[in-house]
Parts: C-alpha cells; structure tokens; sequence
C-alpha cells in the first residue's frame, strides 16, 4: 500500500473523529440553549443559608414567593444554615448550572468567607456567580430588657468597667451580625465575648431570654422586636438613621465617630449557568424590587431597595471584599 494511500485512510479517520467532536460540542451548545429558552421547565429552590426567622430569611422568602408569580413555577425555600452559611453555599455551588437552584447571599458569605475560613468551600466568581443585589440592611444593637443600659454610651462604659464578663450573638462567624460586633470590640477597646448561632432566629430568642446580652441584629428581624418592646434598641450600625427607627441614634453620632457597618443580600447561581439564564433572573428580580409594596415592606423593616446590572453586583462585591479584608486582618482573626 502506499504511502499516500495511507495518509489518505489517516485523514479519513481523523475526519470522522473531529467531526463527531464537533456534532458532541453541537448537541451541548443546542441542549444548553433549548434549556436557558425553556427555563424554567420545573420548580425552583431558593437556599438561604441561615435558620428560619433572620432577617435574611425575611427578605429571601418576600423575594422568593414574587419569583414564583414572575417565573410561572413554585420557588421553594430551603433552610441551609451553619458554618457562617458556607454549608449552604457549598450545596448551591455543587448543584446542576440550570437555574433551579439559587443561592440568597449575604455579605459574609460573597465578601468575608474567603478571610475568616481557610475552605469555605467556593470560590465567589467561579463556583458562585454573582446575578443581583437586592437590599442594603442596617444592623441595629440591641439589647436585652433586663441589661441597666439605655444608650451606646452607656453599654461602653458598661463592657469596659466589666472586660470578658458580657457576649454579643451572632448569625455565625463571619456574618455581617458578627463583624459589626467585632468593629464595635476593635473601635472601642472593649473585650466582648462572642456567641455565634447558626442564625439570627435562635440569637434573638436566646436574647429575650437573657441567655446572651447583646446583638448587632440586622434591621429587618430587629426592627419588629423594638417596635413590640420585646428588646432596646441603642443604636444602629449605619452611617445614617434608619427610616424604620428615626429616634434610635447611630454608633457613629453617639461614642464612636467613623463607625458604619452594612449588611446586604443578593442572589447568586452555581458557576456554568448559561448567561441566558442569568440575565433572565436579574430582569425579574430586577422587576420585583421596583413593586411598590415590596418597597415598602423593606422600607418597613429597615432594609433599602439596591437592584441593578450583573456588573453592579459584582463591583459592589469587589469594594466590600477589600474593605472587610483589611478589618478582619486588622481584628486579628484567625482562619477557622
């Protein structure tokens, strides 16, 4: 046989083998394409990574069920907590690319996570795409009944004269509950013991009974508790008064000029959903934000209406990270 011949079966075989290469890639890019233009084709799960009855699972559950109506399928809400919700991060970031499962994010888990864990279990960006931020949350300190202070002032003279002796709960290591605290610790020069939860639902519980002293509670699970008498507010963690608390004085007016701490939410999709499906999910999101009533739900609750692009988020993301890196080495907190 010749030389030619063979080169020419060669080819042959190597054309085959690129051509069922490329009728594979084919099919992926059709199935993909006819998957995001079809979603979505069945039931949605909405992860939020803390326990039942925080704040984030009052706004994840109120952005949840208008998804439902927008989507034309049942948004189910899971409950995922621990570990800071790097356990329900984790989960979402394993799961199917298709749009079905979401993640409801926080700032501890999109911008903290990576400092205060040494295997968070995701990469932000890679296993976890960021889609939309949906609300700015102010924490508000407060406290139990029974604790003899009625103002910031007061609570600092309280935990120096007494170092070690009171604790501040937390919605887990590395939440924005659990910075604040530690902030407030660092800008003060106070020694305060911190009690992290799997959530803020059994923190505030623990609070009322006297179990802990103290939290920097985010506003849309406070604001309800300070308006029944059920805890005292003493100050709120923003740069600014809250709407939802207009006599409750911030720290940063009060003992500790500079302070602000934020909280905040947005929704994010495991690594490899198709952008289709992205953009479809931050227009719908998008939409709900701008309902009046929604609006003013969160108004209500102390929370602030942010929406916006992909890229918004994913800025917003950036700035928060650098910032609370610095504070986290700065607090000398180890890696867990």
């Amino acid at each position: 046989m010749s030389i030619l011949k063979k080169a020419g079966r060669s080819g042959a075989r190597a054309m085959v083998r690129s051509a069922a290469i490329l009728a594979g890639a084919l099919a992926i890019s059709f199935g993909s394409a006819a998957q995001a233009s079809d979603y979505p084709n069945g039931p949605v799960t909405l992860v939020i990574p803390f326990s039942a009855g925080g704040s984030t699972d009052v706004i994840g559950r109120l952005i949840g069920d208008r998804l439902s109506t927008a989507l034309k399928q049942p948004v189910v809400v899971e409950n995922r907590g621990g570990a800071g919700g790097n356990i329900g991060a984790a989960m979402v970031a394993k799961s199917a690319p298709d749009g079905r499962t979401l993640l409801f994010g926080t700032t501890g888990i999109l911008s903290m996570n990576h400092a205060l864990y040494a295997k968070p279990g995701y990469t932000v960006g890679e296993d976890l795409i960021p889609v939309v931020y949906t609300a700015s949350i102010g924490n508000v300190l407060i406290v139990n009944n029974d604790l003899p202070v009625n103002s910031a002032e007061e609570l600092l003279k309280l935990v120096k004269e007494n170092p070690g002796k009171y604790t501040f709960a937390s919605s887990g290591a590395g939440s924005s509950t659990h910075m604040s605290g530690e902030l407030f610790k660092n800008m003060g020069g106070v020694d305060i013991m911190h009690v992290p939860y799997r959530g803020s639902g059994q923190a505030l519980v623990d609070l009322m009974g006297g179990q802990v002293h103290m939290i920097f509670d985010n506003a849309p699970s406070s604001v309800p508790l300070v308006k029944t008498g059920k805890v005292k507010a003493l100050a709120v963690t923003s740069k600014d008064r809250l709407a939802a608390l207009p006599d409750t004085p911030t720290i940063a007016e009060t003992v500790l000029p500079g302070y602000e701490s934020l909280s905040w939410t947005g929704v994010a999709v495991p690594g490899g959903t198709p952008q289709e499906i992205v953009d479809r999910l931050n227009s719908e999101i998008n939409k709900i934000l701008q309902q009046p009533d929604v609006q003013a739900k969160l108004a209500d609750l102390g929370a602030k209406v942010t929406g916006g692009t992909q890229q918004d988020f994913n800025n917003h993301i950036a700035a928060e990270r650098e910032k609370w890196s610095k504070i986290i080495a700065g607090a000398n907190i180890p890696k867990q």
